[in-house]
């Protein structure tokens, strides 16, 4: 008997509540579980505070991040400059590639080809060695077993011959029928005198146009000798001219100075007279008032004669005086005595 049981969903945190169905093995739908709607519980504010200073955005620059990656992201990675081959060595491994090629080149044209065959015949490989051997891909084999006496000296080795495989064949060739010397060598002469020409008319175009060169350099060496003779004379004139207007340049401009010398001269004596004309007088008559100008005799009268006639005057009045002086003492003395 299948019984259906129905229960009450245990309380969710927050004070939610919720429906839960159990079945038992007869129930299709399974377990299942539903939970009534309720608002999101967000710790963060619905809007920013400018004024808070945690919730301000600290601005970043993205160039600085190593997690951004710098360049072109279509061209190709650059390698590191030690990875990188020295341009140098590859230009010398170049250079030693490029010179055994040419060698090698060079050896290839030096080598003896066979020349072609004739028409109508073909070159086959023979053998030219002393002793013939029938050529085969299939080696020989044999089975050979050998036993040697005991203490027997060992015989001298013999000459080694091969052994002649094959079978000796031999067939007659007349004169003529392999080889004509006067047809092969036909094609040899001709590519030798053909050279021999050739080198001798190079040589002799060679020769041709050295002599023109050598012509051509002389008629130059010539033309540039004449032009050089030319270019000298008129640098010559040319340097007799520039000497000839720089002298007579300094000769007018002496002329000019010595003229302009001349005027200020002129000028100045004729300022000099005018200027004069009224002061030597009354220079003179400065100079005069100052006894600058005198009388030779009247000055040596007043300088020396003066002088000395006032001293001797003065001499004898002095004279004079001291003998009226003892005069009277003397008078003064007699009437003092007289009176006595």
């Amino acid at each position: 008997m299948l019984a259906t049981e129905s229960a009450a969903p245990p309380p969710l945190p927050g004070g939610t509540s919720g429906s839960q169905t159990a079945t038992t093995p007869g129930n299709k739908d399974g377990y299942s579980f539903a939970s009534a709607p309720r608002a999101v519980q967000a710790q963060r504010k619905k809007y920013r505070d400018p004024n808070d200073p945690e919730e301000k955005a600290v601005p970043q620059n993205i160039m600085y991040d190593r997690r951004i990656y710098r360049g072109s992201t279509y061209a190709s990675p650059a390698l590191p400059l030690g990875n990188q081959p020295d341009p140098v060595a590859l230009e010398r491994q170049a250079d030693i590639k490029r010179r055994l090629r040419a060698k090698r080149r060079a050896e290839a044209q030096r080598r003896v080809r066979t020349p072609d065959p004739v028409p109508g015949r073909k070159h086959q490989d023979i053998q030219t060695e002393l002793y013939l051997e029938e050529l085969s891909d299939k080696v020989p084999e044999a089975y050979a077993a050998t036993q040697t006496d005991a203490f027997l000296d060992r015989a001298p080795s013999p000459l080694f011959i091969p052994q002649k495989s094959g079978l000796d064949v031999a067939t007659q060739i007349y004169e003529g029928e392999l080889f004509d010397f006067d047809f092969e060598v036909k094609p040899i002469l001709e590519v030798l005198v053909g050279k021999t020409i050739e080198q001798a008319l190079m040589e002799v175009h060679e020769e041709e146009e050295l002599e023109m060169l050598r012509r051509h350099q002389a008629d130059f060496e010539s033309r540039r000798a004449a032009e050089n003779a030319e270019v000298q004379r008129l640098e010559d004139a040319e340097r007799r001219r520039t000497e000839e207007k720089e002298r007579r340049l300094a000769e007018q401009i002496r002329i000019l100075r010595e003229k302009q010398e001349a005027a200020e001269k002129i000028a100045a004596r004729a300022f000099a007279q005018s200027y004069l004309q009224n002061l030597m007088p009354s220079v003179y008559a400065s100079l005069t008032t100052n006894g600058y100008f005198y009388d030779a005799v009247e000055r040596e009268v007043d300088s020396q004669f003066l002088p000395w006639l006032t001293g001797e005057v003065q001499k004898r009045l002095d004279k004079t005086k001291a003998a009226r002086w003892v005069v009277d003492d003397i008078l003064r003395s007699t009437i003092r005595r007289m009176a006595e």
